[in-house]
């Protein structure tokens, strides 16, 4: 098959791969649809050890079973491969599985290919009027829906509901769009780019500035730097939220006296249960996370040029999305 393969730092080929091969209990799925993460880009940069070339990268992923009873069935992809049977399983937290693995990450190649090969289990039925470029989203958009999920649940009903989002990227736009869908609407998302900035206010009618001086009762750091961290700290209220999603880099930037004294609450969230992953796709199926105009899509044989330009800041777009 053919496949967008990473096989070194800030080298992709598009090329001949080994066929994706089902085990007992998988289908095969061809894929129509497939985003790019931020993570991805960590890999292409060469800053995740857990991603060695080569490698199919991409985890974002929609498209249609083939082969089996199921064939022809239009799904979304759940990249998280978990036991289902430890505690952490059995208890609904399949993110936090000792054993977990994810597609794009060995052993499980990625889906950056026109096939890739899943669980039944990890798998979400797609509505006819839905298309495969919006049903690629629901992973991204679950990663966000968790970590909204989580704020709410830690937040303090005395506070108001008020959001800071840094970063506006997939994930910090797919952080507003949930925290608006789980009932906290005043989100002010920040942005450093120009360009991806106007994108957010004018095609996604999102309240986005270059930067934020006010305090908030939530701060989800979508972006997970040093800087991004310092701000989460100076800005969030006593008695507030960080949720801390980003994976930008590990030290520094936390105000821990301040986080004590204040009582502030910091939550690290990472990817998705697998009742968050449904309820997203639910969500963006029904309507309830907005119209799905925030993307652009290129061929998965250009994918090479698209990570080019969004390590040099020229994609407006929070989101590419590459087609096999």
């Amino acid at each position: 098959m053919k496949a967008l393969v990473y096989d070194g730092v800030e080298t992709l080929n598009y090329r001949d791969f080994e066929d994706a091969s089902p085990a007992a209990g998988e289908h095969l799925i061809r894929v129509d649809a497939v985003g790019i993460c931020g993570s991805d880009m960590h890999a292409y940069l060469g800053h995740d050890d857990r991603r060695p070339a080569p490698l199919i990268l991409g985890h974002e992923a929609a498209g249609v079973i083939v082969g089996g009873p199921k064939d022809g069935t239009r799904v979304t992809l759940n990249p998280l491969v978990t036991c289902g049977t430890c505690q952490t399983c059995k208890a609904g937290r399949e993110n936090l599985c000792p054993t977990r693995q994810i597609i794009s990450m060995p052993p499980r190649e990625g889906a950056f290919a026109e096939f890739v090969s899943m669980p039944g289990r990890n798998l979400v039925d797609v509505p006819d009027h839905v298309s495969m470029e919006t049903a690629a989203l629901v992973e991204p958009l679950a990663v966000s829906w968790h970590a909204a999920r989580l704020v709410l649940e830690a937040l303090h009903p005395s506070m108001d509901r008020k959001a800071l989002v840094i970063g506006g990227g997939a994930i910090g736009l797919a952080a507003a769009l949930a925290l608006k869908a789980l009932g906290l609407h005043d989100v002010t998302l920040a942005e450093p780019n120009d360009v991806r900035r106007r994108f957010l206010q004018d095609q996604c009618d999102q309240k986005a500035v270059e930067a934020s001086t006010g305090n908030y009762p939530v701060v989800v750091d979508a972006v997970g730097y040093a800087a991004t961290r310092a701000i989460a700290s100076a800005q969030v209220l006593p008695g507030g939220v960080i949720a801390h999603v980003g994976l930008g880099d590990s030290d520094g930037g936390l105000d821990i006296r301040r986080a004590t004294l204040q009582e502030i609450t910091f939550i690290g969230t990472y990817t998705y249960t697998t009742a968050d992953f449904v309820d997203t796709a639910q969500a963006l199926f029904d309507g309830r996370l907005g119209p799905s105009t925030w993307t652009e899509t290129r061929a998965l044989s250009d994918g090479g040029r698209a990570f080019k330009d969004i390590r040099a800041g020229l994609v407006a777009a929070p989101k590419i999305v590459l087609i096999p």
